[in-house]
């Protein structure tokens, strides 16, 4: 883990907020001249603390208006079957998130469809299909409540 500091804590906080802002923005709301800002940014992209930046879409809003936790049990647990499953989970692009969990269930995913129809197919044709798979247990999402929310940074003096 690198050394972070107040600095470049305070500049993914702002990131955070809006990854759009200028270079000159940001070092504005850091206080830090622009040519040290971005190079800390710079830094925390290679370093990989900060891995990306995205847009925040709507889902319902593009036709995806089903989220779907999907716990999947595997059989015969080893290292060569994990990195099977998590290989096939990967390749699957309405999973948006997943996690190798404890507990009753091997797999944690956030399975993001247009309805209920493209999930079953999505079920019957690739999840049930994955290697050693044993049992899936599906939760349906009610209503959003929050999502990709930030995370909560350490404060530093």
């Amino acid at each position: 883990m690198p050394n972070l500091d107040r600095f470049d804590i305070a500049i993914l906080k702002v990131l955070q907020e809006d990854a759009r802002a200028t270079n000159v923005e940001i070092a504005e709301r850091v206080n830090l001249s622009p040519s040290p800002c971005l190079r800390r940014i710079r830094n925390l992209e290679k370093s990989g603390v900060l891995r990306g930046y995205r847009a925040d879409i709507d889902r319902k809003e593009v036709g995806l208006g089903l989220t779907v936790f999907v716990e999947i049990k595997v059989g015969h647990h080893s290292r060569e079957n994990a990195m099977a499953q998590q290989e096939a989970l990967l390749a699957v692009p309405e999973v948006v998130s997943c996690f190798l969990i404890s507990g009753n269930a091997d797999f944690l995913a956030e399975v993001v469809v247009e309805d209920l129809a493209a999930y079953e197919k999505l079920l019957t044709e690739t999840l049930l299909t994955m290697p050693g798979v044993t049992d899936i247990r599906s939760n349906f999402a009610i209503r959003s409540i929050k999502t990709g929310g930030p995370l909560k940074l350490p404060s530093l003096k």
